[in-house]
C-alpha cells in the first residue's frame, strides 16, 4: 500500500512537471505600482522614475528576458532642457545642468534575422508643471495611470506571453523581440529618439515596431485607434482579418505625438495603438481605479493575434506616409475642450470641457458635437482646426453643435 502511494506521488509530481507554463497576467498589478503615489508622477530625471526603471528591471528578470541596454536593462541618456521650444534637444556627456533618463531595454533572443520593438513610455509629468491640464492651486502628483502605465503593463503582458510560447515551442518565431521602456516621452520623444541615433541593436534588422501609448481607457463602444497603418503594405489587411472585438479608427500616417515615430523617421514600419483622451488627460485624477482592465487584455490578445499572424511575412516592407502633422492649421485661440479623437462621425465631438474656457462658458457640454464654427462647417477634426485658424484672442464667433437630437445655436468668445 505504501508503494502504490508513493507511485501516485511520484505520478502526480510529473504530471505537474510537465505541464506547460502559462503566461501570468499581471497588468493590474503592473499599473498598480507604476501608478502609485510613492513613484511622484515618474518624471525624467527623479527618484520616481529611478524607482521605476528598477520595477520594470525586477520586471523583466522574472519573465526571463535577457538584457539588451548599454548597461545590463538601461540605456541612460542626458541632454540639456530646452530654452527654445523650436529647437531640438541637445544630448550631452556634460553633467552640468543636465538631466539624466533610462530607457529599459530587454530581449527575447529567437536566433532570428529581424527584430520587433515592442515599446511604451513609463515615464509622466510629477508634480504637473509645463505639460499639466490640472488649474488647481496647490502642486499634485500625476500618476499617469492611463499615459501611460497602461502601456506599460499591456507591453510587459505580452513580453510574458511572448517568453512562455517561444521557451516552449519546437520551432521558434521567425523574429527576436526587443521591449523598451522608454522615458523621456513627454519631454518630446527623448527615450526613443535617443535609442535611434544610438541603437543597441542593428536597426536595420528591426522588422517593425509597436507603440502602446494610453490604451488603458476603452469606451463601451470598444474603439481603438491604431496609427501608423499606411507604414507597411501588410498592416491593413491584418488587422481587420484579426479583428473581431474592436471599432478600428485608422490613421495612415507614422508621425504623431508618441515614440512610434521615432522609428518611423528611420524607416521602420509602425503600429501606434490608443484608446483616445479623457477628462483625466495630464490630470492628477489620472489614477489606476479608472482604467478598464477588460479592454486592456483584449488590446493584448489583439496584438499578440497580430505578431503571430505577421510572423512568416518575413520582413515587411516600409512605406512613407504623409506628415499629417505638417498640415496642422496653426492656432492662436481654442475652444478649451478635450476633442473624442476616435469619433468617426460628421464633426468634431466634445470628450471633456475645461472651466473659465470659451466653450465652458457657452454652456457647451461633454457629448456636444460641433458642426459649425464661425463661416466653417465642420466634418472631422482638420476642419475643426482649420475654422480655428482664423480666429484672434477677443474674437466672439457662432457655433453650432448636436446635442442629442437637439441642434443649439450660440456664439463664443475667445
Amino acid at each position: 500500500m505504501k508503494n502504490v502511494l508513493i507511485l501516485f506521488i511520484l505520478l502526480g509530481f510529473l504530471s505537474c512537471k510537465n505541464e506547460p507554463k502559462v503566461a501570468e497576467n499581471n497588468i493590474k498589478e503592473d499599473v498598480a505600482f507604476l501608478a502609485d503615489d510613492k513613484l511622484e508622477g515618474r518624471q525624467t530625471g527623479t527618484q520616481g522614475e529611478v524607482l521605476a526603471s528598477e520595477y520594470l528591471i525586477k520586471r523583466f528578470k522574472a519573465i526571463g528576458i535577457q538584457p539588451k541596454g548599454t548597461d545590463g536593462y538601461l540605456q541612460s541618456f542626458s541632454f540639456k532642457p530646452k530654452t527654445d521650444p523650436h529647437k531640438e534637444v541637445e544630448f550631452t556627456t556634460n553633467a552640468d545642468s543636465t538631466i539624466t533618463g533610462h530607457n529599459v531595454i530587454g530581449y527575447i533572443d529567437n536566433n532570428a534575422k529581424t527584430t520587433i520593438v515592442i515599446g511604451a513610455h513609463y515615464d509622466h509629468l510629477g508634480f504637473g508643471g509645463e505639460g499639466s491640464l490640472f488649474r488647481g492651486e496647490d502642486k499634485a502628483i500625476h500618476n499617469g495611470a492611463d499615459d501611460n502605465a497602461s502601456g506599460v503593463a499591456v507591453m510587459l503582458n505580452l513580453a510574458s506571453r511572448l517568453k512562455v510560447k517561444n521557451d516552449q515551442a519546437e520551432n521558434k518565431d521567425n523574429n527576436n523581440y526587443l521591449f523598451m521602456a522608454f522615458s523621456g516621452e513627454e519631454m518630446g520623444l527623448l527615450g526613443s529618439n535617443y535609442f535611434s541615433k544610438n541603437p543597441t541593436l542593428d536597426t536595420e534588422s528591426i522588422n517593425y515596431m509597436i507603440n502602446m501609448d494610453m490604451v488603458g481607457r476603452m469606451k463601451a463602444d470598444s474603439t481603438l485607434a491604431v496609427y501608423g497603418t499606411g507604414t507597411s503594405p501588410m498592416f491593413k489587411q491584418t488587422l481587420k482579418s484579426n479583428n473581431d472585438k474592436f471599432k478600428i479608427v485608422e490613421n495612415e500616417s507614422g508621425v504623431g505625438p508618441s515614440d512610434h515615430t521615432s522609428f518611423y523617421l528611420i524607416d521602420i514600419p509602425v503600429l501606434h495603438f490608443f484608446t483616445g483622451q479623457h477628462e483625466d488627460y495630464h490630470k492628477p485624477s489620472d489614477d489606476s481605479e479608472k482604467l478598464n482592465y477588460e479592454g486592456m487584455d483584449l488590446i493584448s490578445d489583439y496584438i499578440y493575434d497580430i505578431i503571430n499572424d505577421l510572423d512568416d511575412n518575413g520582413e515587411l516592407a516600409f512605406r512613407k506616409t504623409k506628415n499629417e502633422s505638417e498640415e496642422t492649421p496653426r492656432f492662436k485661440v481654442g475652444l478649451g475642450v478635450v476633442p473624442d479623437y476616435l469619433y468617426d462621425g460628421k464633426g468634431m465631438r466634445i470628450d471633456g470641457t475645461r472651466e473659465d474656457t470659451p466653450a465652458f462658458n457657452a454652456g457647451l457640454q461633454k457629448g456636444d458635437v460641433v458642426t459649425k464654427l464661425g463661416d466653417s462647417t465642420i466634418t472631422d477634426m482638420m476642419s475643426y482646426m482649420r475654422a480655428l485658424s482664423v480666429f484672434d484672442n477677443g474674437d466672439e464667433a457662432a457655433i453650432t453643435v448636436k446635442r442629442g437630437e437637439e441642434t443649439i445655436d450660440t456664439k463664443v468668445r475667445f
